[in-house]
């Protein structure tokens, strides 16, 4: 059956149940009605609440236009959060190796498990886990490819009817993907979207959300925190954890930059948090502690002991849900990939990856220090790499932006595309040669001194 034999049979079963209808106008409406229906696809209405363009790509398209319109300017990126030093050593040669082993009929590797090789989540669990007193075990580990795509898909396991907090400013990601998947209203004048509970950090009270009075269902927690670079203490977490617990609610726990805590006093994992396990999924990244951002590799943690409700009112493990969504819809990361991960938890590559964090603080030490000394407002930047300052002579965060780009040549990141709360605070990242930050800097407090 074509197209229009589709929409012939559409108005003849219309014009039985309506046998009534006489006007010719209504007849020809009802017909085109469904010859449309029958010839065009719908799409995700839900994209369509989304703002004009997802942060960063907005920031790539003033860049690349001051770029071109301005080809000898030497543009110094301090915006997006990728790293530049090379991998660690240990990871490119576990890598080759891994190459060479694809080339041997004995010791190629062709589909692995979707959960991740267990020789690398063994090592992360007793590593990154079980020697912070965190009890996870190896096989409540999932290797991906990104912790990005994880906190967005993670969402395809839980309900339409949960309410859903997010701080702000908050990571893009966690908004738009909620956006996406129908949880949310329209976006007011201010960007917030119906639906969301905003749970504004701010200078008062030092970057870390205040438990809210409401019950929540969804809680989205980032710490060390991207954008403000804050960190969160063991008392603090607890709070988040009791409250979740009295209110079963589940924490989303994103712990990308854990590796930048150098204070021993704050935790790296939520699950060094007395009763986690019972209230949060947490997420981790191999991105900025070993340099993966090209390489892609992540872990989310779900613990065999969290539950949530099914609608019938019966408990369901999240786990198996999981699982289940990683098996049907995910491959796996490669095993090239993998092994170099898992050259992280070598003797050298602990020592590489950590003189590559120690790198990058050495940098947030340097804008946060020299931002400082020029009368600014600055936050963040010690045990994270990520620099949080307060935009001068009430200048907007996009004003800002464009000023920077175009007196000094320097990107960074507006406060406002993290969130209302956002709005007169930028963000700096430490992700960049020494030479640049330095040079940067003498740029910006050249210019900028208060």
């Amino acid at each position: 059956m074509d197209q229009f034999d589709a929409g012939v049979n559409c108005i003849n079963r219309q014009l039985m149940n309506y046998q009534q209808v006489s006007q010719p106008s209504i007849t020809v409406s009802y017909f085109s009605a469904c010859l449309q229906k029958s010839t065009m696809a719908t799409v995700n209405d839900n994209y369509l609440k989304l703002k004009a363009g997802y942060l960063f790509p907005e920031i790539a398209r003033r860049v690349n236009a001051f770029a071109q319109a301005n080809p000898d300017a030497k543009i110094i990126r301090l915006g997006i959060g990728d790293v530049t030093e090379p991998l660690p050593e240990a990871c490119r040669t576990a890598m080759i190796k891994a190459v060479e082993d694809m080339g041997d009929r004995s010791s190629f590797k062709g589909y692995g498990p979707e959960q991740g090789y267990a020789w690398l989540r063994e090592k992360i669990a007793a590593q990154d886990f079980q020697a912070r007193g965190a009890a996870v075990d190896a096989d409540e580990i999932f290797i991906s490819d990104g912790s990005k795509c994880d906190t967005g898909n993670i969402l395809e396991i839980f309900g339409k009817n949960n309410t859903i907090a997010v701080t702000d400013p908050v990571y893009p990601v966690y908004v738009d993907t909620n956006v996406m998947a129908g949880n949310t209203g329209d976006a007011n004048e201010k960007g917030e979207y119906a639906g969301l509970v905003y749970l504004p950090v701010t200078a008062e009270n030092n970057f870390t959300a205040e438990i809210p009075a409401q019950k929540v269902d969804l809680i989205y927690l980032c710490f060390p925190n991207n954008p403000t670079g804050a960190t969160a203490t063991k008392e603090h977490l607890q709070e988040w954890v009791n409250y979740a617990k009295a209110n079963g609610s589940i924490i989303f726990f994103d712990a990308a930059y854990e590796a930048f805590i150098t204070d021993p006093t704050i935790p790296h994992s939520i699950y060094e948090i007395e009763g986690a396990r019972d209230c949060a999924i947490e997420f981790r990244s191999f991105s900025k502690n070993a340099g993966f951002t090209g390489t892609r590799c992540a872990l989310t943690v779900v613990p065999k002991t969290l539950t949530a409700k099914a609608a019938d009112g019966s408990n369901v493990e999240l786990w198996k849900l999981w699982n289940r969504r990683q098996s049907t819809k995910f491959n796996g990361v490669s095993y090239i990939v993998q092994r170099g991960a898992e050259a992280v938890y070598s003797p050298e590559g602990q020592a590489q990856t950590k003189a590559l964090v120690s790198f990058y603080l050495e940098n947030a030490k340097i804008i946060r220090e020299q931002l400082t000394n020029a009368g600014l407002s600055v936050y963040g930047g010690v045990n994270a790499p990520y620099v949080w300052v307060k935009t001068p002579n009430g200048l907007s965060s996009w004003e800002f932006f464009d000023k920077l780009l175009q007196t000094v040549n320097v990107v960074g990141t507006p406060g406002s595309g993290f969130g209302a709360a956002g709005e007169g605070y930028f963000r700096i990242s430490a992700f960049n040669s020494r030479e640049n930050v330095e040079e940067a800097m003498k740029r910006i407090t050249e210019k900028f001194k208060v």
